[in-house]
């Protein structure tokens, strides 16, 4: 989770900084008297799973971010394998290539066929135009909220089709807003959370569903039970995808918080870009008009002419200054070991630039402000080196 990112054929330098190493990322957790009696109460009762505070968390999320349906479950990755389970195997998907694998391994898990579409060069997210060209004959299109960064959902709707249903991999995107000031969860046929440490919203792991749609909430309940709606008659094949009754507590005890968390997220995120804004060469997101990232990543793009070096020099600086960073997403999907083929992998121009030029700089809720500073010196000395020496 921390590890830094460099080159395969240029090893990293050795540490020459001697204060604390600054992670990529920690989850911020705060446990209090009252999270721990309730999880003492939950162990003495035996109740470990199906219990009522699995409901509770459930009915708390809905509240916040105003969706009709939430659906608790194991992971992410469960949640959007049973929701494409939904639409039916053997299907054409439409996925972004610049994109965490496990959007494309539900699409696997449920044997259908993968469309690999480019993304936009600003928003890094999954590109309507791009997905049009894909979803010609597609029977779902899979976006995804990168970084936090809510996609275009009716641009992507549109490129789709009223018949082909939109699911939205939100993973990155708990407390995100789109263009139209509502939270995202509330669009597309489903919208799918991730709860791991690496997220602005953590229950240690877990993840969420929400729709509108009250069939697939039913379908979805009775999925992450195997399929099970209660006599043991499996109706279809599901999952044991069932959200632990601890892991409810800890999401629901940093609910609690999360407002003031993603808060100061944001002010951390403002931090970065005002230090880094003067440096050639380093292109952040574009969020769109009106919209409002989780930021469960910050990424930027090096472009080495401009900024001096490329990436791997920025990483390297920054690791011998003990500052972790990741290469996301580096090789893209469609260009991963299980993706594949005989043929080709398709042209995605952006994707491909994306994937070569991204770095993730550290950012977590309770980061300090120094550690920003820290930081942002490095990168600006990554900057200063790297012009010295093309010089």
């Amino acid at each position: 989770m921390t590890s830094v990112s460099t080159d395969a054929a240029t090893p990293a330098p050795s540490r020459t900084d001697a204060r604390p190493p600054i992670p990529l990322v920690r989850p911020t957790v705060e446990p209090d008297s009252a999270l721990l009696a309730r999880m003492d109460d939950v162990l003495r009762s035996g109740m470990l799973t199906n219990g009522v505070w699995v409901r509770r968390f459930e009915e708390a999320v809905a509240e916040y971010l105003g969706v009709r349906h939430v659906v608790a479950v194991s992971n992410c990755t469960a949640g959007l394998m049973l929701v494409l389970r939904s639409i039916g195997r053997a299907k054409d998907v439409v996925v972004p290539g610049f994109t965490f694998m496990a959007t494309g391994h539900v699409g696997a898990w449920n044997a259908q066929h993968l469309h690999f579409a480019d993304s936009d060069p600003h928003t890094w997210t999954l590109d309507p135009a791009a997905c049009a060209k894909a979803a010609s004959a597609a029977d779902a299109v899979v976006g995804m909220h990168t970084f936090g960064a809510p996609c275009d959902v009716d641009a992507l709707q549109r490129a789709a089709g009223a018949r082909v249903p939109v699911v939205l991999d939100a993973a990155h995107g708990f407390g995100s807003r789109y263009p139209d000031g509502t939270m995202v969860g509330g669009k597309g046929l489903a919208e799918v959370f991730s709860l791991s440490p690496t997220k602005p919203l953590s229950a240690g792991e877990g993840g969420l569903v929400t729709t509108g749609d009250d069939n697939l909430a039913q379908e979805l309940r009775t999925g992450r039970d195997y399929g099970n709606p209660g006599d043991y008659d499996a109706r279809f094949v599901g999952l044991n995808a069932r959200m632990p009754e601890l892991s409810a507590l800890v999401g629901l005890s940093a609910l609690e918080r999360f407002p003031h968390w993603l808060e100061r997220r944001m002010t951390l995120v403002q931090r970065y870009r005002r230090h880094l804004a003067d440096l050639p060469g380093l292109t952040f997101q574009d969020i769109p008009e009106g919209a409002g990232s989780s930021y469960k990543d910050l990424g930027v793009q090096v472009e080495p002419e401009a900024f001096g070096t490329d990436r791997a020099g920025v990483a390297r600086v920054l690791s011998a200054e003990g500052i972790s960073s990741r290469f996301y997403f580096d090789p893209p999907l469609h260009r991963q070991t299980a993706y594949r083929s005989e043929t080709a992998p398709p042209t995605l121009p952006v994707t491909d630039r994306l994937a070569a030029r991204m770095i993730t700089l550290p950012l977590y809720s309770h980061m300090p402000e120094q550690d920003v500073d820290r930081v942002c010196d490095a990168v600006r000395r990554a900057h200063v080196d790297g012009s010295a020496h093309a010089a």
